[in-house]
């Protein structure tokens, strides 16, 4: 195994974190928000913002989409110290599942215990419509069965055990799908990995194309212009849900 092919070690996270945390000033956050495609508007939320591109942290894995900038925002939202994650990093750019939730590993050890995980999806279910949000209740990740599972490999037990067992949209299988993304199943895998509590949320993007044989195509563009027209509503909603949590370990992490 190459060293480009070797997962970093909970040394070298810690390592990150320190970079990342000799930039946050007096914050100290305990809730991470993940923007999705489109959706780097969510900074706008945050208050006396901070900006730390993701090029300042030596070694760090750098994000390639347009509509994902590349850069941590640690500021307020409300009365909360956050720190938004803007530009992701997916399995499609050639990063292996472990280097992909390496920020989440970051996140924790930079304090983070509630992670909203946000993504911008293409719709199955035809009772959603483009620009809607939904919560998240389960999630299947295909390319977990192809061998691309953000906990392979040995266990570092300064995280926490992962899971044994099928989860329950695993079980029943794809009959109980509403959407498709290209990111966030890993990213919840490695935040409850490492013991956080997580949210997920989508906002419906673009429908998926179910059949081969018709004119309507699907671009990135799209989903960027939707993102753009439905950022101040996400905004809005997040703050909210940021506001309303109770958060023991804020300012004290």
């Amino acid at each position: 195994m190459s060293k480009e092919d070797t997962p970093y070690s909970y040394e070298q996270l810690e390592k990150f974190a320190t970079i990342i945390k000799e930039k946050t000033g007096s914050f100290h956050p305990s809730i991470g928000i993940i923007a999705g495609s489109g959706q780097g508007v969510l900074v706008e939320a945050v208050q006396n913002a901070i900006t730390i591109p993701y090029t300042d942290i030596e070694g760090f894995p750098q994000s390639t989409v347009a509509g994902h900038s590349g850069e941590f925002v640690v500021g307020k939202i409300g009365d909360k110290d956050v720190l938004v994650m803007s530009g992701r990093l997916h399995l499609y750019e050639g990063y292996p599942a472990w280097k992909l939730v390496a920020p989440i590993r970051v996140m924790s050890l930079l304090g983070i215990k509630t992670l909203i995980v946000c993504n911008a999806a293409g719709g199955i279910n035809r009772d959603f419509k483009v620009g809607d949000f939904m919560l998240m209740k389960d999630h299947i990740g295909f390319p977990i069965l192809a061998g691309q599972n953000p906990l392979r490999g040995p266990n570092d037990e300064r995280w926490v055990l992962g899971w044994k067992h099928p989860w329950p949209a695993f079980a029943h299988g794809t009959g109980l799908l509403d959407w498709l993304c290209m990111s966030t199943v890993p990213e919840a895998i490695a935040a409850r990995h490492c013991g956080m509590e997580v949210l997920g949320m989508s906002m419906v993007t673009n429908a998926c194309i179910m059949e081969n044989d018709i004119e309507q195509k699907t671009d990135h563009q799209e989903v960027l212009e939707t993102g753009k027209r439905q950022g101040e509503s996400m905004c809005k909603l997040i703050s909210k849900i940021v506001e309303k949590m109770d958060h023991k370990e804020q300012n004290g992490a």
